[in-house]
């Protein structure tokens, strides 16, 4: 057989021979770093025999997906390590995430961190063995029969929903056997520096009806040094996280008092989200959008004739009943904007309409994924909705995407990952307009030069969408911003405008979003300024102190000043030590502390400090008002934007 490299290298080999020999046999040397290979692009394990011509690829723990076989293969010698501890513990799942993994074990009780200390050592003695990986293939009967006689039930349910004539794999090392497609790492040893972080309880496929099972998260590196900058990565993401800071800074708060998921914002809070909206709203005037304002509740045949009832219940809060008739709290607010719009005879001339709101939507979200500001039950979504003609609709696309890329570097975020999502096999709508839209979209991204990846099969189910993720100062990646077209909507309302011809024809309508939600958003916020938010955004600009109660009516005169300007000063008069008074100010990160002594007084200055601790010596409060000037301005950014 001839197998070709990626490369363009080839060899002739036996049929039979594997797939780790075959990339031998082509001069790939194996380290002890090669995990898989791809054959013919497809992921296989290197132990996998050949009996075709074949094009093949190493893969090594340097691409995503070698590394999603190296963290896979990691869940698996965890899974042993529990098994040889607690053999009572049956085996449920236990992917690989980007970078860590979990498995999740049905246990009569929760792990301990002495347990996991336990399964942690055990584990690296698994990887000591350098035990080998080989992959086995059953019927469904024989399988069924195979994890049942090994006490795993769930594992047997979880075949019992595989097709009957499909072979099924499992994965083997040493006495461990699990359920597995594979492909595998080729012996445990591959696996260098391994390490469990934590556990939390998880339902059985998540469904809070189920038994509770018990997850236990880890992750693995090749080299030590890797794993030591990983674990340094994840204590300052604990260190930022924005419910520890929302509730150090006094910016937010979730009380089971109220219910899960729904956020109170503090008065620092507030101010912040205060200028992110009236930027918003700024910004979106000034780029040709009308804004509205919608009620939180509608008639549940509103969200019938929308499709969520459809295909979206079950995110959807229960109905209620108000007069004889069904209500709905709102889950979106494009409905109400829909019916703004048809609300008049519309003209081709009037088009494109760009509504705006900032609207409170809510959405069940199970208790299980909610997290802080990230994941609630009630927030407001800066939405906006675009009802344009079929000629306008990539120059409308390309204007979104110029706005966005502006508003989110204005916030401080520069690094983007950009997905074009094509239609999912749920979908609704004709190919031909599935095809219209999906072209506009893309020549949006490529008239603006902006790369993207393909995303297929991820688009809504009404229309194809743009996805834009924003990448924080510890490099995380956030889906915030999306772009979507619709021709359902359009069609279940029966929009339409009068065309240059005298007859009506159906709008195009654009769903997007820029921040996603303001509380995700100010969450995100949060984690990537760690709470130091520049100075424009801060709650409090600058703190004025005193260090006697001789400069007390100095520091009041001051802070009236700052604030006649149109600054955020606060005044701590408190009979405190300055130095306390200082650390106050730099533990709440307030940008500058102005501090006035007898000296100050006298000379009609005052001492600055920044909050990292910086000296910016002694100004006069004209000059202050200049610093607090340029501190303040927002960053000028241009519309379009740079890769």
């Amino acid at each position: 057989m001839k197998i070709t490299l990626n490369d363009g290298r080839s060899s002739e080999v036996r049929p039979g021979e594997t797939v780790g020999a075959a990339l031998a046999a082509l001069g790939v040397r194996d380290r002890g770093d090669l995990l898989a290979a791809k054959v013919n692009g497809q992921i296989v394990d290197l132990s996998k025999p050949l009996h075709e011509d074949a094009t093949l690829e190493p893969i090594t723990f340097a691409s995503a997906e070698g590394r999603e076989v190296y963290r896979h293969s990691s869940t698996h010698i965890m899974a042993q390590a529990v098994k040889e501890l607690f053999p009572s513990a049956q085996l449920t799942i236990g992917p690989a995430l980007e970078d860590s993994f979990y498995y999740d074990f049905a246990f009569e009780r929760p792990f301990t961190p002495d347990d996991l200390e336990k399964i942690e050592a055990r584990a690296n003695e698994i990887i000591k063995r350098n035990l080998t990986i080989s992959r086995r293939e059953f019927t469904k009967a024989d399988a069924i029969e195979f994890f049942k006689s090994r006490g795993e039930g769930y594992k047997v349910e979880l075949i019992q929903g595989f097709p009957d004539n499909e072979p099924i794999s499992a994965y083997t090392q040493g006495d461990f056997v699990d359920l597995c497609r594979g492909p595998h790492v080729p012996a445990t040893g591959r696996v260098g520096a391994f390490k469990l972080l934590t556990t939390a309880g998880a339902y059985w496929r998540g469904d809070e009806r189920n038994p509770m099972l018990q997850r236990i998260y880890g992750t693995s590196f090749p080299t030590q040094a890797e794993l030591d900058a990983h674990l340094a990565r994840l204590e300052e993401i604990k260190r930022r996280d924005h419910r520890k800071v929302g509730k150090e800074l006094d910016l937010i708060s979730v009380q089971d008092e109220i219910g899960p998921g729904l956020v109170l914002w503090h008065p620092k809070g507030a101010a912040i989200r205060l200028l992110i909206e009236n930027f918003w709203r700024e910004q979106h005037i000034k780029d040709g959008y009308e804004l509205v304002y919608s009620p939180h509740v509608a008639r549940l045949d509103l969200w019938k004739t929308s499709g969520h009832v459809d295909y979206y219940r079950d995110n959807m809060f229960a109905s209620m009943k108000i007069e004889g008739s069904e209500y709905q709290l709102k889950p979106m607010n494009c409905p109400y904007h829909i019916m703004i719009y048809k609300s008049h005879l519309r003209s081709y001339r009037d088009l494109p309409i760009r509504y705006g709101e900032l609207g409170t939507v809510y959405r069940y979200e199970r208790t299980g994924v909610l997290h802080g500001l990230l994941r609630v039950r009630g927030f407001t979504q800066d939405d906006a909705h675009l009802f344009c003609r079929p000629d306008q609709m990539e120059m409308e696309v390309s204007r979104v995407l110029d706005f966005t890329f502006f508003i989110l570097r204005t916030f401080g975020f520069n690094e983007f990952e950009v997905f074009l999502s094509t239609r999912p096999k749920e979908s609704v709508g004709s190919d031909e307009h599935w095809m219209l839209a999906t072209s506009a979209l893309e020549a949006a991204l490529k008239n603006r030069n902006i790369p993207y990846e393909l995303d297929p099969g991820g688009g809504a189910f009404y229309g194809p969408k743009i996805d834009i993720k924003i990448k924080d100062a510890l490099g995380r990646s956030w889906q915030c911003s999306t772009v979507q077209v619709d021709f359902n909507n359009p069609e279940r309302f029966a929009l339409s405008y009068i065309g240059e011809d005298g007859k009506p024809h159906q709008p195009i309508m654009i769903h997007r979003a820029l921040m996603g939600s303001i509380e995700r958003f100010f969450g995100i916020l949060i984690e990537h300024y760690g709470g130091a938010f520049p100075t424009w955004l801060a709650p409090v600009q600058a703190m004025v102190m005193n260090i006697t109660d001789h400069q007390r009516d100095y520091v009041a005169a001051v802070v009236a000043q700052l604030k006649a300007a149109g600054f955020r000063a606060e005044a701590d008069l408190r009979n405190e030590k300055i130095g306390f008074k200082i650390r106050e100010a730099e533990k709440a990160k307030v940008p500058f502390m102005l501090v006035a002594g007898d000296r100050e007084v006298q000379s009609g200055t005052l001492s600055v400090r920044g909050r990292s601790g910086a000296n910016l010596g002694s100004m006069t409060v004209t000059a202050v008002l200049d610093l607090l000037r340029k501190e303040t301005a927002r960053p000028q950014q241009d519309l379009q934007p740079t890769h």
